[in-house]
């Protein structure tokens, strides 16, 4: 039943002149009800005047209306959508000729719903001062405040510090590293030959007996001269130290014989008759002890020096008190030699037979017939080390202490609380340059640079022993430089070797700027499978840095380049260098610098090397 039905059923103009309308919230469930009405107010006659009379109806508290007409008007009749308390209808009647009439619906308790401001209402505030200037100070902050956001973003992106550049590698890493004889036959000529290869270190050795004696004023003499000699180039002077042991004349064993506190830095051991131990002096077959007074000393190396245990505190303030003085006098670098002799055991336990001797002819008066677990290699010998090397870095933040020979095991090396960290700056580790030398390897060349890399530890910065090249190899020794100068590490180039007498400076100029590019100092290497050849790639992760593909020929005929999982790799490359025979074969491919090549049909010529640079394949 809608409005105007209703409207009717009151009785409309003929009948009654007022009535009451029902309005009630919808029933959930229709109920059978009887509706009762009661008049509030009579209307007036017919005739009488047009002023409307209000009448209002209120439905009685306990009546329902079951006709559905309420749920039509006020909806689906859902909880939510009820009408709160009772409602009061006000029905205004007006033009009874035309039959205008107005509804005026409102709670009866008096609390009208909030259905904000009219139109007329707000206008009278429009041009109201108090609410002018208020709109104008909202309108000014907004852009006030939206200018400030611009403004601080624009210094923000200013402001804010750009990404570094990466930095270059420290001198020592750069290299590589001229090596000569002792300081005593340093001569001027040796800063051009230095000079020839481009190296950024010149090294040499400082007698043993002379380690802890640089402070004499002769000895001190001896070193500013050489650090004078390069003063006037970019090479940095690095000495190959001897500093586990010393003579009986030196001060240690003088100071340890008049006091006995001071015996803590060597192996002493007082009240024998006979030597505490079976070792043996390094290399020979004679027993390592030497007898002092009523003591016996160890000495394991010349006869008349003795051992020193290079992880006691005197041994520690007396060597670092040597570093620090050399550092003063210009040296910038440090090689030690016989570090794996640096701390030895304090059981004083007889030597083992060793399970893997290196002569099966060998007897027990032979020092290779035996392990030498007591002397060599024990543990915290990589801490023993990284004391050292802060004395220097606290000295000098650009000098390096390393060392001068093969660490063997790199595992003994490394920091005890630091995982994979060692304790030294370049290691010297494996026979990959003579592996890599031979005429016919035994062993794959990819596997066994591969396990270098690997037993040193990923990240490590090794040496490249140039003196470990065999003099008869067959392969062109400029290829080797090649090679072994994209690895990562620093190549050692002794000055009497073949690796220096046979590459020409133009080869090695050519490997000074490959080095400092940032796709060398900071890319990652990557080896790839190609037997018989052996490559590996350098290439950094950011673009706009080209990368570089190694291939070295070890055999004596030419070899397709046929490289495995080159998925990352793109087929046309540039020649970037090649080693200095590459063209003199027939059978090989002919290439120029800069010239491009087909990496899937390049011919590498036999004991050669070639570098190619390309752009980096994006990988999904």
């Amino acid at each position: 039943m809608n409005l105007f039905s209703r409207l009717k059923r009151l009785g409309g103009a003929a009948c009654k002149n007022s009535a009451t309308l029902p309005v009630t919230a919808a029933a959930e469930t229709p109920v059978d009800s009887t509706e009762v009405f009661k008049t509030i107010a009579e209307d007036k006659l017919l005739g009488s005047k047009p002023t409307p009379e209000i009448v209002d109806m209120v439905q009685e508290e306990k009546i329902t209306v079951a006709d559905g007409a309420d749920e039509q008007m006020l909806g689906s009749g859902g909880p939510d959508e009820k009408l709160a308390g009772r409602d009061e209808v006000k029905f205004i009647k007006g033009d009874h000729q035309n039959g205008d009439a107005k509804i005026d619906i409102g709670h009866v308790n008096g609390k009208a719903a909030f259905t904000g401001m009219s139109k007329e209402e707000l206008m009278k505030y429009a041009n109201d001062p108090f609410w002018v200037r208020l709109r104008w100070i909202f309108f000014v902050g907004f852009w006030v405040i939206w200018a400030a956001m611009l403004v601080g973003a624009i210094m923000i992106i200013i402001g804010a510090p750009k990404c570094a550049a990466p930095q270059p590698l420290p001198w020592y890493k750069r290299g590589p590293h001229a090596k000569f004889a002792g300081i005593e036959a340093a001569k001027p000529d040796d800063v051009e030959t230095a000079k020839k290869i481009h190296a950024t270190g010149a090294i040499y050795e400082l007698p043993a007996a002379l380690t802890y004696s640089v402070s004499q004023p002769e000895v001190e003499q001896q070193i500013k001269k050489l650090v004078a000699q390069y003063q006037a180039s970019d090479v940095k002077v690095i000495l190959d130290l001897t500093p586990n042991y010393v003579g009986k004349e030196s001060k240690l064993v003088q100071d340890a014989l008049e006091n006995k506190e001071k015996r803590a830095a060597f192996v002493w051991v007082s009240g024998r008759s006979v030597p505490p131990t079976n070792w043996l002096k390094v290399g020979g077959n004679r027993s390592a002890w030497e007898q002092l007074d009523d003591s016996y000393v160890l000495s394991q190396f010349q006869d008349g020096y003795y051992d020193l245990k290079m992880n006691s505190s005197i041994i520690r303030n007396e060597f670092g008190g040597v570093l620090r003085h050399l550092v003063e006098l210009g040296v910038q670098g440090f090689r030690l030699k016989n570090t794996k002799f640096f701390v030895l055991s304090d059981s004083l336990e007889d030597e083992v037979i060793s399970a893997v001797p290196k002569d099966l002819n060998l007897g027990p008066s032979e020092y290779g017939f035996y392990d030498h677990k007591q002397t060599t290699f024990l543990s915290g010998l990589g801490d023993v080390l990284y004391e050292y090397l802060s004395i220097v870095k606290n000295a000098s933040a650009d000098a390096f202490l390393s060392v001068a020979e093969d660490i063997v095991q790199p595992e003994v090396y490394q920091l005890s609380e630091v995982a994979g960290a060692n304790g030294i700056d370049l290691p010297m580790y494996g026979n990959f340059v003579k592996v890599l030398s031979k005429s016919k390897p035994e062993k794959s060349l990819f596997k066994n640079l591969e396990n270098t890399l690997l037993q040193a530890g990923n990240g490590s910065w090794l040496q490249w022993n140039f003196r470990d090249v065999y003099v008869d190899t067959p392969h062109d020794p400029s290829a080797l430089a090649l090679f072994l100068s994209m690895l990562p590490g620093v190549p050692v180039v002794s000055v009497d070797a073949i690796e220096y007498q046979n590459v020409t400076e133009k080869t090695y100029k050519h490997i000074e700027q490959l080095r400092h590019s940032a796709s060398y100092m900071h890319g990652e290497l990557k080896l790839y499978e190609a037997d018989p050849l052996v490559a590996f790639s350098r290439q950094r992760i950011k673009s706009g840095n080209p990368g570089y593909f190694v291939i070295f020929n070890p055999t004596d005929s030419p070899q397709s380049s046929n490289i495995t999982n080159a998925h990352d790799l793109p087929d046309k490359m540039t020649v970037s260098v090649f080693s200095e025979n590459f063209n003199n074969y027939e059978e090989g491919d002919k290439v120029t610098p800069l010239g491009k090549v087909s990496l899937g049909d390049l011919k590498v010529a036999p004991q050669s090397a070639i570098i190619l640079t390309y752009v980096p394949v994006k990988t999904e």
